[in-house]
């Protein structure tokens, strides 16, 4: 006996271990590919941006540009131009090699979790990445999730495949990946984690089975991401700290400011999606027209191209005017529609910061402006901006609230970030920007089959009493021939077999009487207790509805006996198949019309 319990406790350490290595290889090359993406966007805007166009954005704090300023002067025309070239290769690369690349790659990966048993294609993560960085370097408002998302999703769902794992195992380590990718890109290890679990779903549901593969594989691509990067988090932002509960209304007037901006924002994305879908044009170049209307609103606006981050960082150290942020949110929504919407490759969340960042900055502002003693920092409804802008289309508060506290390292405002959060995702449930969520764990494809044990175990036999019937029973020493007239007379199926004390100690059914039906030379030698079987399938009424239809397949019944709990030998009533799954059904199509009201 102890040697079993050292045999199996070595075994599940074994286990634990190899699955530890998994996790661990799949953060590697998350990290490895999240510092490979951003290296080629830096030479990118180095190349596009820098020596063809002279503009160099600002960078966040937290980052630094790796190449020394060209001497190009400013060239506003230029950036008409470059934004389309970058589109024209993108497209290119992307519709000849891997054309599910396109667009934003989380939600590709959200759709290859549901869909297609977390598989994705080895090309794609290398297309992604090298389009991505074409489309974002030369000037598209993207992010950097997107990409980084699907190589290490990619990896994972390449890892297990190779290995000949389940579809279940493979949908872990794909998720894996995407948080590992997005926890090193944004380092936001924590968050990325929780994302990756979170983003699955419409409603706040988690994904359980993924948070603690993501964490590993999170905090190995984090730390890979930061030794060539430097540690520290993306924005720096001043010591902002929540002491007035007063300031809680200006934060409550926020969250319905964000979720009109949110709204604008997935509904110009969809729409330009839609629009360049429909176009008939060759589709390789679609992403070069999208990036020539991302460049005729670059030439006007040039602080709404490329990453932005630089912006976010200014208008958290209040160095920004109100009509500034407008400009820069507003412009952004359409560059990123553009870019994205039109065939370019990357990511949603990244232009979601600056977005949500630059209207909070606004409203922020305006406030401190109006009653300055109750908002005193305009700069923190940055932050909260920031969390509460990605909510309101993403469908994510938990780890938003999380991914921007661990990006701003700003810890102080979980509170108003909290209000806001919860009040935008309540008001922007319509809409998303990830069109590939499902709205809750049991419509997911992937989990198909687990809610049906779960709702049958719910339900117990005690639900169904009102469907038990009596029926009528037949004494162990009643003469087949007695029961032959009674049997020609009755519509019943099974018959319970009862002894002189009407106990239960036996059951027969129409099937069991046919071989001494049609030999009338016995049966005035048989008695009822011969035809019945003793080794009687009962059920209680506290067994649940899916020991119950395991019961009924056992040996192929269609009715149950239901005795008393404390004694079998008493008979309560006969429970039939057919009332079972009916009852089910009826339970079912309530819960459906519950939902379709909560909806």
């Amino acid at each position: 006996m102890e040697r079993d319990i050292n045999t199996n406790r070595i075994f599940n350490i074994a286990r634990a271990g190899k699955w530890t290595v998994y996790y661990v290889l799949i953060g590697v090359i998350a990290g490895l590919g999240a510092i490979v993406f951003h290296y080629l966007c830096q030479v990118g805007i180095h190349f596009f941006m820098d020596f063809m166009a002279g503009y160099r954005p600002p960078p966040p704090a937290g980052e630094h540009h790796l190449f020394s300023p060209t001497q190009t002067p400013f060239n506003r025309y230029m950036l008409l131009l470059v934004p389309a070239l970058g589109g024209l290769l993108s497209g290119i690369l992307v519709y000849t090699f891997a054309p599910e690349a396109e667009g934003h790659g989380t939600d590709a990966a959200i759709d290859a979790y549901h869909n297609k048993a977390g598989f994705i294609r080895a090309r794609v993560p290398l297309i992604k990445t090298i389009a991505s960085a074409l489309t974002l370097a030369s000037g598209g408002s993207g992010g950097r999730e997107g990409p980084i998302a699907q190589i290490g999703a990619g990896f994972g769902s390449f890892l297990a495949t190779t290995l000949k794992l389940s579809d279940r195992e493979r949908r872990i380590m794909m998720a894996a990946g995407v948080g590992a990718g997005i926890g090193s890109i944004f380092r936001a290890p924590l968050a990325g984690a929780l994302f990756a679990s979170e983003v699955l779903y419409r409603d706040p549901e988690f994904e359980p089975e993924v948070i603690i593969p993501s964490g590993i594989a999170s905090v190995v691509a984090y730390c890979l991401f930061c030794l060539v990067f430097g540690w520290g988090s993306l924005f720096e932002s001043p010591y902002f700290k929540f002491q007035n509960p007063m300031e809680l209304g200006p934060y409550l007037i926020l969250a319905f400011v964000l979720s009109a901006t949110g709204a604008l924002y997935v509904k110009s994305f969809y729409g330009i999606t839609h629009y360049f879908h429909k176009l008939r044009i060759p589709r390789h170049i679609k992403p070069a027209v999208g990036g020539l209307c991302t460049g005729i609103i670059g030439f006007f606006l040039p602080q709404t191209l490329a990453f932005g981050y630089g912006f976010a960082q200014m208008a958290l150290n209040n160095q920004l005017t109100i009509s500034f942020l407008l400009a820069l949110a507003i412009g952004k929504i359409f560059t990123t529609s553009f870019s994205i919407g039109s065939g370019g490759s990357g990511g949603v969340f990244g232009p979601s910061v600056v977005i949500g960042g630059a209207m909070g900055g606004a409203v922020g502002k305006a406030f401190h402006g109006i009653m300055p003693g109750i908002v005193a920092e305009p700069g923190a409804f940055v932050v909260v901006g920031m969390a509460g802008f990605f909510t309101s289309v993403s469908n994510t508060p938990i780890s938003t609230i999380i991914m921007v506290s661990e990006m701003t390292n700003s810890y102080h405002l979980l509170l108003p970030s909290l209000l806001v959060c919860s009040v935008a995702y309540l008001v922007s449930q319509r809409w998303t920007i990830y069109e590939k969520q499902m709205k809750r764990r049991i419509d997911s494809p992937a989990h198909a089959g687990d809610f049906f044990v779960d709702i049958l175990q719910a339900i117990r036999v005690k639900d169904l009493m009102p469907m038990v019937k009596k029926v009528q029973v037949i004494p162990e020493d009643m003469p087949f021939s007695e029961f032959k007239r009674f049997y020609s007379s009755t519509k019943q199926h099974y018959f319970p077999v009862m002894d002189q004390k009407g106990r239960f100690t036996g059951i027969f059914s129409s099937n069991d009487v046919r071989s001494v039906l049609f030999s009338p030379e016995i049966e005035n030698l048989v008695v009822m207790k011969d035809i019945g079987t003793s080794s009687i399938i009962t059920t209680t009424a506290s067994d649940d509805l899916n020991s119950v239809l395991q019961k009924f397949t056992q040996k192929n019944i269609d009715s149950l006996p239901v005795v008393d709990e404390k004694d079998p030998g008493i008979l309560i009533g006969m429970l039939s198949r057919r009332e079972v799954i009916a009852f089910y059904n009826q339970r079912i199509q309530e819960m459906k019309n519950q939902r379709g009201i909560s909806r």
